[in-house]
């Protein structure tokens, strides 16, 4: 009888622990469904202002030395949860990288060119720039890969919309979001940015050794661009699995530009135009600064130019082989004191690539800059004006645009260059270090 009791209680014990189970497993299999539809997190936002998870600040800033004493941090608290789980999450989408609007068999591989775009959270340009690419023929056939350093719901959702073309999305992992109180973001033991390095050593902030070739600390806002730009090279030509065998060109964008209905067009005659009469063109710029009214003459002309940053950085277009000559300057780049991932390039073509990069670059732009408002600019932005303003000169130039053959320029412009004035912001051997690191990294 005793038996039979017991034997009774531990039916009634399997069967209420089975049903708890079935509870957990049915609200865990709704939430995997709701996952399928959309990225881990999507809807997730960081819990503080822009760019930022939790940020502590643990030193009061000064400005000089006569300035009251410093007071020295807190001990640097720990890494919430929120904050692990997107380090998690943005470790594993970069390892599943899942190919969007392409076949499923395994089969699909890219053609002649894969545009990269380097975006933060400037959403308000980012949807011009997919509208630009909405609008050109042949993007189609393009693979775009959107690289973030910035987790945003409102920002995922406008690229999971995108429908007209392959697309990858991958994530820096060492980004100021990702590390809100700690390098490579801010950490509160870090030295103010305008201490004098005598009262930085006698406040034994992590850092004092090291300020820039101005006497300036670190700023992470600053460094995260040139980190991400250099992660992001690595990481497409080493670590993208559908790129592996890849031998085309990779056409290098930032969120803030905006694209010429027949870039493509263009892009694939540039390509053929150096293979035949330029063999010695390092690299490809379909985008220029310099002002142009109308593409009346020039539509159908480019010019083989010596390569400068503040020319021909926007719309920079690789092959691996430019890639692999750039590897070889990994020390020089990461040491560069200079926060400008253009400006850096700029000194290696005078002081490590073998020779200055020649670059072939259209006349008549076919990608243009609509943000005027980065990092440095505190003015308003007004990024439907100024999209208006391309949209219009490009309407009012349809006529010249698809030329059916390209030809180079007369006017060669090969002069030599002298090494570029450093900005700073790149002295904290922190940065010069996991720099350096990236190629072992993913």
């Amino acid at each position: 009888m005793r038996f039979r009791i017991y034997k009774r209680k531990v039916l009634i014990l399997t069967l209420v622990v089975a049903a708890c189970g079935f509870v957990l497993w049915s609200s865990n299999g709704r939430q995997r469904k709701n996952d399928g539809l959309a990225p881990p997190l999507l809807d997730a936002e960081p819990p503080r202002g822009p760019g930022h998870l939790a940020v502590s600040v643990g030193i009061r800033r000064v400005s000089n030395d006569s300035a009251p004493p410093v007071v020295p941090a807190a001990p640097r608290p720990e890494v919430d949860n929120l904050t692990l789980r997107y380090r998690s999450l943005v470790y594993q989408l970069n390892f599943d990288q899942m190919l969007r609007n392409v076949r499923d068999d395994g089969t699909w591989r890219p053609g002649e060119l894969v545009l990269v775009v380097q975006v933060h959270n400037r959403p308000e340009y980012l949807r011009l720039l997919l509208d630009s690419l909405r609008k050109a023929q042949g993007i189609n056939e393009v693979l775009v890969i959107f690289s973030h350093d910035f987790w945003s719901a409102e920002i995922n959702h406008m690229i999971a919309s995108v429908n007209f073309c392959p697309v990858l999305q991958v994530f820096f992992p060492f980004s100021i979001q990702l590390y809100p109180s700690e390098f490579p973001g801010s950490d509160p033991r870090d030295c103010p940015r305008d201490l004098k390095k005598n009262a930085a050593l006698k406040l034994g902030c992590i850092n004092a050794e090291y300020p820039d070739s101005f006497g300036h600390y670190r700023e992470a806002k600053f460094s995260q661009t040139k980190h991400h730009w250099w992660w992001k090279l690595h990481f497409v030509w080493e670590r993208v699995r559908v790129l592996q065998d890849y031998t085309g060109l990779i056409l290098f964008l930032e969120e803030d530009h905006y694209l010429a209905p027949d870039f493509y067009h263009v892009f694939k005659k540039m390509w053929k135009l150096k293979q035949q009469e330029c063999p010695g063109c390092d690299v490809l710029s379909l985008g220029t600064y310099t002002a142009s009214r109308s593409f009346y003459g020039i539509a159908d002309k480019v010019d083989v130019k010596t390569w400068k940053s503040t020319e021909h950085n926007m719309g920079l277009a690789l092959t691996r082989d430019a890639y692999q000559k750039l590897i070889e300057c990994t020390d020089t780049f990461c040491t560069y004191d200079d926060y400008n991932w253009d400006w850096t390039l700029q000194y290696l073509t005078v002081s490590c690539l073998p020779k200055f990069w020649k670059v072939l670059v259209p006349q008549a732009p076919r990608i243009f800059h609509a943000g005027d408002c980065g990092m440095h600019h505190k003015k308003t932005c007004r990024p439907s004006t100024q999209s208006a303003q391309i949209e219009s000169f490009l309407n009012n130039n349809q006529q010249y645009m698809f030329p059916e053959t390209l030809v180079i320029s007369e006017k060669f412009s090969m002069a030599a260059i002298s090494p570029p004035r450093k900005n700073g912001g790149w002295g904290d051997i922190r940065d010069h270090e996991l720099c350096k690191s990236y190629r072992r990294l993913q």
